[in-house]
């Protein structure tokens, strides 16, 4: 009894301390306090409302993309033991052998391409009421058949109108009239904080509608594009998105959804292409030609705030140049190496990528005006824009495609992360990416992840040096200083056919 007594006391002490918090609460919070509650769950109904109005009239323009795109796959090449007694002192064969570790009897290397074909869902946006579609050139590039579905599910096969692999945007065409379209905004306007909304086909679920901010503006390194200048933002975006429109308050498109950081699927950092960038080349896809870009023809650096001192700048505002192309626009309006671009075309230079993309997105032939910092003082150029040659020419591939064949292997530069997987800290020269089954490097012991540290005799940093050297061989026999794991040796190949 007096047990059950303590505990109804303590009930009626809880209930009175309560009761009494009420109260208190009811007299110190004043009125007005819940008044802004009520104002603030009505401003979000709006922003809710205003979201629900802007996907509504967006949606009919946003269309879901299947496309059957040919791609080059690699599958493990198995190769057999030899069956003689010739054996590469420096294979794994000869070193398995020598101290008795145990292997299969097969050798497995991702060397053998096959070519397939692979569906692919993405999404697209509709600019025009005749039928016209911006979307990502990753989803459309090299594919044999391209249909698109609208929301009203009328499904139509379109055909690929030009394409621009280095801002990966497409424009594709379906054969119909009086379609519903989206604007294109100016992205040079939009603002990190702005709400933004992105429509596409997520895992192919139709029309799905996302909301977020912009996270941030000029986002490049990325590693998708040669040029890039990504808005980033935390409104989701899946796979499938890849095309749909990024879409500003007044419905209008700031940009195309093209990547998400991550293998997963959305962590909140989406990438969408400027709308500009695409807006600047679309007469040139219209037509179905080459993008044609301007070219300085300069090598380009950001300035880190040892160079802007050393240089005389207050701050790291600007692109050095430490090399000047011959016979380029950059030479033939005066520029010199050591100049630092700090103004172009009326705007101040922020960095490199920058100032790369701003005369991209301007026609050879184009007069444009530089200020250079130099010496101390400030110096107007004015320079006219040559046409932008391809990328394999910029990189020096342009003349030793063929050659490269004919070794039968490919290079790219060794990074940090490679020198660290293949133990090459310290070294200099460039990695082998893959070694072609059968082919004369093969059977020389070279193999992915080796690394060439000589080209007859002359020492390379990066792949361009390597094609500068490939090219001077032309014909005939190469030399190559060859690094495989902690092994050296030298490996003659032919040139000719």
């Amino acid at each position: 009894m007096n047990i059950l007594a303590l505990n109804q006391n303590r009930k009626t002490s809880h209930h009175i301390v309560i009761t009494t918090f009420l109260l208190l609460v009811l007299f110190i919070v004043p009125p007005s306090a819940f008044a802004e509650d009520n104002n603030s769950i009505a401003t979000l109904r709006q922003i809710g409302k205003a979201f629900a109005s802007i996907a509504e009239k967006a949606s009919p323009a946003v269309v879901g993309l299947k496309a059957d795109r040919v791609v080059t796959r690699e599958y493990p090449f198995s190769r057999e033991w030899p069956s003689d007694d010739s054996i590469d002192p420096f294979s794994d064969d000869f070193f398995d052998r020598f101290f008795f570790r145990f292997r299969s009897p097969r050798e497995y290397t991702p060397q053998r391409k096959h070519k397939e074909t692979r569906p692919v869902q993405g999404s697209g946006f509709i600019i025009s009421s005749d039928g016209y579609i911006l979307t990502n050139n990753h989803m459309v590039e090299e594919a044999e058949k391209v249909e698109i579905e609208l929301a009203d599910e009328r499904k139509f096969n379109a055909e690929v109108i030009g394409t621009d692999p280095e801002s990966d945007v497409a424009l594709i065409k379906i054969d119909a009239k009086d379609l519903p379209y989206l604007e294109l905004a100016d992205s040079d306007t939009l603002e990190v904080g702005e709400w933004v909304l992105a429509i596409g086909n997520p895992f192919g679920l139709s029309h799905t509608v996302t909301a977020g901010i912009v996270s941030a503006k000029g986002r490049s390194g990325v590693g998708l594009t040669t040029y890039e200048d990504f808005i980033q933002t935390d409104a989701a975006i899946n796979f499938g998105n890849s095309g749909g429109p990024l879409i500003n308050l007044d419905g209008k498109v700031v940009g195309i959804n093209t990547a998400i950081l991550g293998a997963s699927g959305n962590i909140g950092i989406g990438f969408a292409i400027p709308v500009n960038m695409a807006k600047a080349i679309l007469p040139q896809l219209k037509e179905g030609k080459e993008v044609k870009r301007g070219f300085l023809g300069v090598d380009i650096q950001d300035l880190t705030p040892e160079l802007a001192e050393y240089f005389g700048l207050k701050d790291t505002k600007g692109v050095l140049i430490p090399e000047v192309h011959k016979d380029s626009a950059a030479e033939k309006a005066g520029i010199k190496p050591n100049d630092i671009i700090v103004e172009f075309e009326g705007k101040p230079t922020e960095n490199a990528k920058e100032l790369q993309n701003r005369v991209a997105m301007l026609k050879p032939g184009v007069e444009v005006k530089i200020v250079v910092f130099r010496n101390g003082k400030r110096e107007t150029l004015t320079a006219e824009l040559a046409k932008r040659p391809p990328l394999s020419e910029i990189l020096g591939r342009g003349e030793t495609e063929e050659a490269l064949k004919k070794l039968g292997f490919s290079v790219r530069d060794m990074t940090d992360e490679l020198a660290q997987r293949y133990d090459y800290k310290g070294q200099s020269g460039v990695i082998i990416s893959n070694v072609e089954p059968g082919s004369s490097a093969a059977r020389a012991g070279i193999v992915p992840g080796a690394l060439i540290k000589e080209v007859n005799g002359e020492k390379i940093n990066n792949t361009r040096e390597f094609n500068e050297a490939l090219t001077k061989a032309k014909k005939g026999n190469v030399l190559l200083k060859v690094r495989r794991e902690r092994y050296t040796f030298f490996v003659l190949l032919p040139l000719s056919d």
